[in-house]
């Protein structure tokens, strides 16, 4: 949500609320703008979250309060002992983000000194305005699919340059490589994360889990081009099993797709391991060493493909989600 976004939510809810607490002739009316101003949150789910244990807090304070005012008169120490008897009891119970709001109810008591039926239900009906214009003005959520498919293009984008960076390298037989690309593409992943982590909160209904599986995928493929970068670096022969796998490397870079089933892919490596295995062996210590660092290299690349097959096969049958 921006910030413009957020601040006509905060004004629009703080107004309403005053009104009606206003209209209907409540004590204290902007007390309920109060609350709802308190009660706004970023997502639906969190702000209906927040109610709920601010409904909580707020009935477990007027019976506290009911009961200190009760027992030792409106003094303000009276409210004194309302917050140690109150206070504790929220953070156990994990009501704690009404102290405020519910305070506020509380310390009215004090003030109109009367806990008389007629002023409970005042202080809860500021409490029920305030939180249901709340709720009322977060029902509007802007739709952030196309900032999410965007991530979904970088990303992609970003792979295909590690895959080509990692194939330039094999073909050249230079070792000389560097994590930087992938170090992006991690941080661009936390970034979709974190975005689709919060439209999901949004969605309290038909919601999917399929984008974050997506980035969470991705995720652990950027683990393991890590790993097979570092094993790139020890890669300083020309071999011509490099050029081998620099192609097969230009080959996944070229069908690099969200809606690709990658299962060719793995026949693919499947076939290249068939090929090395049939090989003559390496005749030098430093061939033998390049060879086995380029068998990891194919293995790791398995693993890597082996994400996105289960990922797909996981979503197959919502084919509206693959666009």
């Amino acid at each position: 949500m921006s910030i413009t976004q957020r601040t006509f939510k905060l004004v629009l809810a703080t107004c309403l609320a005053c009104v009606l607490a206003y209209f209907l002739d409540l004590s204290s009316a902007v007390s309920a703008g109060i609350i709802a101003l308190l009660s706004l949150s970023d997502t639906r789910r969190s702000t209906i979250k927040l109610a709920k244990n601010r409904l909580f807090s707020t009935l477990l304070a007027l019976s506290i309060g009911v009961l200190a005012f009760q027992l030792t008169g409106y003094h303000i120490w009276s409210f004194g002992l309302y917050l140690a008897l109150y206070v504790p009891l929220t953070y156990k119970l994990g009501w704690e983000i009404g102290i405020t709001p519910s305070s506020v109810l509380v310390s009215h008591l004090l003030v109109q000194e009367s806990t008389s039926p007629e002023l409970l239900v005042n202080e809860l009906l500021l409490f029920l305005i305030g939180t249901s214009f709340a709720l009322t003005v977060n029902l509007y959520m802007p739709s952030r699919q196309k900032e999410i498919h965007l991530y979904h293009l970088k990303v992609e984008e970003k792979l295909k340059h590690i895959l080509l960076r990692f194939e330039y390298y094999l073909g050249k037989g230079d070792g000389r490589n560097r994590a930087q690309l992938v170090e992006e593409l991690d941080q661009l992943l936390e970034e979709a994360l974190k975005l689709v982590y919060l439209d999901h909160s949004d969605h309290l209904f038909h919601q999917t889990d399929y984008h974050i599986h997506y980035f969470e995928m991705r995720q652990r493929q950027s683990r393991i081009l890590r790993n097979m970068a570092q094993q790139i670096n020890t890669c300083n022969l020309a071999a011509s099993e490099s050029l081998i796998l620099a192609q097969l490397f230009a080959k996944i870079a070229d069908q690099l797709s969200q809606t690709n089933p990658a299962d060719d892919l793995l026949a693919a490596i499947e076939g290249y391991l068939e090929v090395f295995r049939h090989r003559t062996l390496p005749k030098t210590r430093e061939e033998f060493e390049t060879r086995a660092t380029l068998l990891q290299l194919l293995r790791e690349l398995e693993n890597f493909i082996q994400l996105k097959v289960d990922f797909y096969q996981r979503y197959t049958e919502d084919k509206s989600n693959l666009s």
